[in-house]
């Protein structure tokens, strides 16, 4: 009886590779379930100092099935899903992926190099991506699940980029409130970090990063493969690995807390005194503030030696020392006090590279198509670049790039009929809607009603200051969830909702054809 009752408790805790199941019959949302329950833990564990329990709940999830279960659809139902690695093996089928969910193994795993891909940066250089195989991606992100909970329990308290429920949104919030008022801080340090995932010291991610040691070095010295030749990697955390992110933010977590260490409130001469140190990071684009540029100086030497520990350095030319009057650029904003008022817009940047942006999806991509899928490309890219904007002093710019399109918009109906009037071609192209002219669309009948189809204007967009997230909430935390919870839905109510295209199949009722 009792061996009896044995097998079958080793039955129900058989390894993920032992159980028989098809893909489209698992329950993601119980997988979900079972994860996060684990990872609770572990932020639990790390928070206690109770760091055997942490590597005990670690290796449970990564050898659980719902662990391989989620990391495999996370790499199969992403963007990158169709990128193949230097196997050229892609997980494009059911059985192909439940196999994959099998092969995610500690024992004999071997990472398999990196798939070199140059990419163009915003500077007219190029930035080296290396592309890992499926199967290197799905253990990366099988690997990170456990990671997780220990870099938000651990993270910089201003630290906003690669981080759950954070956004650059939140960064700038942060400089506003230290940087808008009158007894605010006046001098600010960009910080620039020469090459940061490329330089990372792959000893000093051995040891200081909570994660199985033996899976990490794989991943750190598998090699590049460019033009057919092999390439060893001896520093640096690939661009393109699902993990990187989060090690490039684990490598810079605890450069707030020691500027705050060295920089308390003091008494000198009598008097107290505050520094008005504060560092918001978003990846390794980071600002720091001081009272006084002797102290940003300071602070300058400082960071060349805490970085030199992790195998990084600052770059002297774009690492700069600024008065808040001259105003820096810092996410794709522009923040400067004016007269002693703070404000924070669309940096002259970034509006530049989104009008050669529009200027790209109207004359180069969409220089034959019909009105209607023009429109229907160009909603989404007005879309995200205005809700990104959307919470700062930008409805003068938004204003500014309507009108530059409008302009545009002219000139690609103006080229496709030179032989007709421009009445003619206004008529065509261009309605009225209210007291609006020269509105970019066109009027139809949607169930024997008539509407009209136009495209967007950013203008419209109302302007809604963010409200940053709070520093110490953690995602893994359950006492936050109701905070985040909240947030989350008062965010979706705030944000522009997004319209249906007419290229969709809409049934009409008592018609037997779509529109």
């Amino acid at each position: 009886m009792e061996k009896q009752q044995r097998s079958e408790a080793q039955a129900k805790c058989a390894s993920s590779a032992e159980r028989k199941t098809v893909w489209k019959g698992i329950d993601f949302a119980r997988c979900e379930r079972r994860v996060r329950k684990l990872q609770v833990r572990i932020a639990k564990a790390q928070k206690e100092g109770r760091y055997n329990k942490v590597t005990a709940l670690q290796h449970l999830l990564v050898t659980s099935f719902e662990a391989k279960g989620l990391a495999v659809k996370k790499v199969t139902s992403n963007k990158g899903k169709r990128t193949a690695g230097a196997d050229h093996v892609l997980w494009d089928t059911d059985a192909k992926k439940i196999n994959a969910v099998s092969s995610l193994k500690r024992r004999g795993y071997k990472a398999l190099p990196l798939k070199r891909v140059n990419i163009p940066k915003k500077n007219g250089k190029m930035r080296p991506l290396g592309i890992p195989t499926m199967k290197d991606r799905a253990m990366q992100a099988l690997y990170l699940m456990a990671l997780e909970p220990i870099a938000e329990t651990t993270a910089d308290a201003n630290s906003y980029g690669f981080r759950k429920f954070r956004s650059a949104a939140d960064a700038m919030d942060a400089l506003h409130r230290w940087l808008s008022k009158d007894c605010s801080p006046q001098w600010i340090l960009e910080g620039d970090i020469k090459g940061c995932f490329d330089h990372i010291s792959h000893q000093w991610l051995l040891d200081n990063v909570r994660i199985d040691k033996h899976i990490l070095e794989k991943w750190l010295k598998s090699g590049v493969v460019f033009n057919k030749l092999l390439q060893p990697t001896v520093e640096g955390t690939p661009q393109g690995g699902i993990i990187s992110p989060t090690l490039a933010n684990m490598t810079l977590d605890g450069m707030e807390r020691m500027l705050k260490e060295k920089y308390k409130v003091s008494y000198i001469d009598g008097k107290l005194y505050h520094p008005k140190v504060n560092c918001v990071r978003y990846a390794d684009d980071f600002i720091i503030t001081a009272d006084k540029r002797e102290i940003l100086e300071e602070t300058k030497c400082m960071l060349i030696e805490f970085l030199g520990k992790r195998g990084l350095t600052l770059s002297e030319e774009k690492t700069l020392i600024t008065h808040i009057s001259e105003g820096f650029d810092f996410l794709g904003f522009n923040v400067r006090k004016y007269n002693g008022t703070l404000l924070i817009k669309p940096s002259p940047k970034s509006q530049k590279r989104f009008t050669e942006k529009l200027h790209e999806v109207v004359f180069k991509k969409n220089k034959a198509v019909a009105q209607q899928k023009l429109i229907e490309d160009l909603n989404p890219v007005l879309r995200g670049w205005g809700n990104y904007y959307s919470s700062v002093v930008s409805k003068t710019t938004f204003s500014k790039i309507d009108h530059i399109l409008t302009n545009q918009l002219k000139r690609w109906s103006y080229r496709r009929h030179t032989n007709k009037s421009r009445e003619w071609i206004k008529n065509k192209y261009f309605i009225k809607v209210g007291n609006r002219d020269w509105i970019f669309g066109f009027k139809y009948k949607d169930c024997e009603k008539g509407a009209i189809f136009t495209l967007m204007k950013l203008a419209d967009i109302p302007i809604r200051r963010h409200v940053k997230v709070k520093c110490e909430a953690n995602p893994y935390d359950p006492t936050w969830d109701a905070y985040f919870l909240k947030r989350m839905q008062k965010r979706n109510r705030s944000r522009t909702s997004r319209k249906g295209t007419l290229s969709e199949t809409v049934a009409c009722k008592g018609a037997d054809e779509p529109i």
